[in-house]
């Protein structure tokens, strides 16, 4: 569970329901069917291996531990029984549950993300297919107050989407001020100058709080669509439109 996305984690937890044991109670079975997952909050338990018609202590928790993690993606016969020693108390969350709560995440996720790409007026050329197959080269990515999502000179390589949160533009420092700060919102995009080119940047961006950004590695884009010169050259308005933005960049600064 630890490699799920905090959003949904936070589902999850909430799903689980509470589960009060008795000394010698067993939680699960060995060869038994198992559908549940268990987090252990308080108690003793030992962990019962039989073969050859002999069972073994193999181990033990105290008042902390998992088990069952397996149920929650198929069937299997349990390996070893559980048997509380103390009273405990667990939290458990059953197959259908986690397939049924993950399922819904994903969907409401891959619908999100198309929305957002959707806004954006440089992928409006885009057919359907050539949508879905972008959600393969993005992902989200938190940003903590005051970091670094680019520096100035660094490859462009990556272009950006806010999905909540406030991105600070820093084009300039003089005298250790901040010049020409702009800033981002929820759907506005930056780091465009990727889409065009891998030249250094000439700006730097940082979180201005919790920040959300969809992340876009333009290379993976092209490897999997092709060059995306030729697919902005099907919407010219857009094109242009990024061509003199582009050109704007390599005007020198004094």
């Amino acid at each position: 569970l630890s490699c799920l996305e905090d959003e949904l984690l936070l589902q999850i937890f909430s799903a689980m329901f509470e589960k009060k044991v008795v000394p010698d109670e067993p939680v699960v079975e060995q060869g038994e069917d198992g559908d549940h997952f268990f987090v252990i909050e308080q108690g003793i338990f030992d962990i019962i291996v039989q073969k050859n018609n002999q069972q073994s202590r193999i181990g033990q928790y105290k008042n902390s531990g998992t088990f069952g993690e397996l149920a929650l993606m198929y069937s299997y016969p349990r390996p070893a029984t559980i048997v509380a020693i103390t009273e405990g108390n667990l939290w458990g969350l059953d197959r259908v549950t986690f397939r049924t709560i993950t399922v819904t995440f994903q969907l409401e996720k891959k619908k999100r993300l198309q929305m957002l790409l959707a806004s954006v007026p440089f992928f409006k050329s885009l057919e359907a297919t050539e949508s879905v197959k972008m959600l393969d080269v993005v992902e989200e990515k938190t940003y903590q107050p005051g970091e670094c999502i680019f520096l100035k000179g660094e490859v462009a390589e990556k272009f950006y989407i806010v999905e909540s949160g406030e991105v600070k533009i820093v084009p300039e420092k003089f005298s250790g001020e901040e010049v020409g700060i702009v800033r981002h919102h929820k759907e506005d995009y930056f780091g465009e100058s990727a889409l065009i080119s891998n030249k250094p940047r000439r700006t730097s961006a940082y979180a201005e709080g919790e920040v959300k950004c969809i992340v876009m590695d333009v290379q993976a884009l092209e490897r999997l669509l092709g060059p995306y010169m030729d697919i902005l050259k099907r919407d010219m308005s857009h094109f242009e439109e990024l061509i003199k933005l582009f050109e704007s960049w390599q005007m020198p600064t004094f």
